[in-house]
């Protein structure tokens, strides 16, 4: 095993740290793979801690909710049966949290089904601290992609079959990845960093796209951005600007009853990934809500979302 990678576990709702202050977080027996070798780029002013909040109701399953990010890592979630395809996943909370289990555990679950092999990013928190506030998500998206592509082989995956799969705020940033992979964010750190950070296909699942203030989700915005962000940085954070002849595939899923994020942000991006010619593949629905993940009944049309996305990233040669 390479010494880029620990273990650990997450026991109820405390995530125990390993090698001290330089640990990273698991579930029960699964890989982790901390993202940055040694000194992290947008250094923190200050001391983080990490907090989990765990709001199930009921003693038969998890619903954490994890801050303090303060050593990003991937969480590996291999399946039984590889196929070498791959999936970054990238859970939401409004850039202040991470939705852990809805946005990270469940969905890797029903990919590991499908044979992709998930990858779990614990990604920083912009406001918590750090320097670097609107690059930190960033910084650790694009060193996320890199790792994989690096560590390829032994993971068992293709590196040209490397997807991400975002969702609200981590949709943000899954766009974000799609759109500004070849931004330098940080200096390189190794060899990975010479890698392209470019996923093979993106999934946006109810995403925060556009930092306009007639149409973002404004937790996300004053997470990333600060409460009063100047022109420019919002248009350089707002992923339907973004968009380029290199934007790779892009897929979208929207519920045109989300209170917290409006549809408008995907139709935004649509029309832009339209104008570009790129392709692209966009789901609305009108019952789902927000933050659905793969919790809605079946009789929702929404909850097929799953094999919609699957059927996409099959077409687009990225799952077998």
């Amino acid at each position: 095993m390479s010494d880029l990678t620990r273990r650990g576990l997450i026991g109820g709702a405390t995530l125990l740290a390993l090698a001290g202050s330089a640990g990273a977080q698991t579930v029960a027996g699964d890989e982790v793979v901390p993202l940055w070798p040694g000194a992290i780029p947008g250094a923190a002013t200050g001391p983080i801690a990490r907090k989990v909040n765990e709001r199930a109701k009921t003693p038969d399953g998890h619903d954490r909710w994890v801050t303090g990010i303060d050593v990003p890592a991937l969480v590996v979630k291999r399946p039984a049966q590889p196929n070498g395809a791959a999936v970054l996943l990238v859970p939401g909370g409004g850039y202040g949290f991470l939705s852990y289990d809805n946005e990270g555990i469940e969905q890797a679950r029903w990919l590991n089904a499908l044979g992709v092999t998930c990858f779990i990013l614990l990604y920083r928190l912009p406001g918590e601290g750090w320097s670097e506030r609107r690059l930190v998500p960033l910084q650790d998206a694009q060193r996320a992609m890199r790792v994989i592509r690096a560590r390829a082989t032994a993971f068992g995956v293709d590196p040209a079959r490397v997807a991400v799969l975002g969702f609200s705020a981590g949709g943000h940033l899954a766009g974000s990845l799609a759109t500004r992979f070849a931004e330098r964010v940080h200096a390189p750190v190794d060899a990975a960093d010479r890698l392209s950070a470019r996923p093979d296909l993106a999934g946006l699942i109810y995403p925060v796209v556009s930092m306009d203030a007639g149409i973002t989700h404004k937790g996300s915005r004053d997470n990333l951005l600060g409460p009063t962000p100047a022109a420019a940085d919002v248009a350089a954070a707002s992923v339907d600007k973004r968009v380029t002849a290199e934007t790779p595939p892009i897929f979208l899923v929207h519920a045109s009853d989300d209170g917290t994020v409006p549809i408008a942000n995907s139709l935004s991006l649509y029309a832009a990934l339209l104008a570009a010619k790129r392709p692209a593949e966009m789901h609305l629905f009108d019952e789902g809500g927000h933050g659905f993940g793969v919790r809605l009944p079946k009789a929702v049309p929404t909850a097929a979302w799953p094999t919609l996305f699957a059927a996409y990233s099959r077409r687009k040669g990225v799952f077998a």
